[in-house]
């Protein structure tokens, strides 16, 4: 039996209120778009739910469970997944995650499609603890987007959702005394990370982990 993640409401309840009970199979057709009502939908690693968890349900003080999972099966880039059916098993303690982790999140999400060099040797500072004043994040975010702005046009799409993920973990180091908009932030670098890396797995996972590290 294959193992899956849920974050509901304090009430087991998920999108649409709809409702959970512990131990109960429920089944859906698993057909079409992974964001309809034809899945049930799940993450496969608890912390990767934890940090998409802004930019997807947004559920505040969510509870997070263990599922058994089968079915159908369909997956987003590693940020998201569905099954056509499954039950909640066990209850788990929901860890926590501090804005600080959540900007590692947001860069280390950033970094993996955007390579201009300026805007990484400032990203590198940060992760290391070396320079994570707001003054450089502003100096480099203007280099950043001049970068962008340069870019071809055959390449425009790809240039803008690239700058979209360095944006955000600007954005997000810019406010990282505020625990909200620190975690939407870093979530929306990890949407665009994810839109210009089709062809190229991303380890969400790792990248989790590696941001829980501080």
């Amino acid at each position: 039996m294959k193992i899956a993640y849920k974050l509901t409401d304090s009430k087991m309840r998920t999108c649409n209120e709809f409702q959970w009970e512990l131990g109960k199979w429920y089944e859906t057709t698993g057909e079409g778009d992974l964001c309809s009502s034809s899945w049930l939908h799940f993450y496969s690693d608890s912390l990767v739910g934890m940090f998409m968890n802004p930019v997807h349900a947004g559920i505040e003080n969510p509870r997070l469970f263990r599922a058994e999972v089968e079915g159908n099966f369909i997956d987003d880039n590693g940020t998201k997944c569905g099954y056509s059916r499954a039950r909640l098993v066990e209850e788990l303690m929901v860890p926590q995650i501090s804005p600080v982790q959540r900007v590692r999140f947001a860069i280390l999400c950033a970094k993996e499609v955007y390579k201009e060099k300026e805007w990484n040797e400032w990203a590198d500072n940060w992760l290391l603890g070396k320079d994570r004043t707001e003054e450089s994040a502003t100096i480099t975010e203007s280099a950043a987007i001049a970068a962008e702005s340069a870019a071809e046009s055959a390449t425009k799409i790809t240039a803008i959702a690239a700058e979209s993920a360095a944006e955000s973990a600007f954005y997000a180091v810019r406010s990282a005394t505020i625990a909200f908009y620190a975690a939407k932030n870093a979530e929306s670098a990890a949407k665009s990370a994810f839109y210009v890396t089709k062809n190229k797995k991303i380890d969400l996972v790792g990248i989790v982990q590696k941001a829980m590290e501080e």
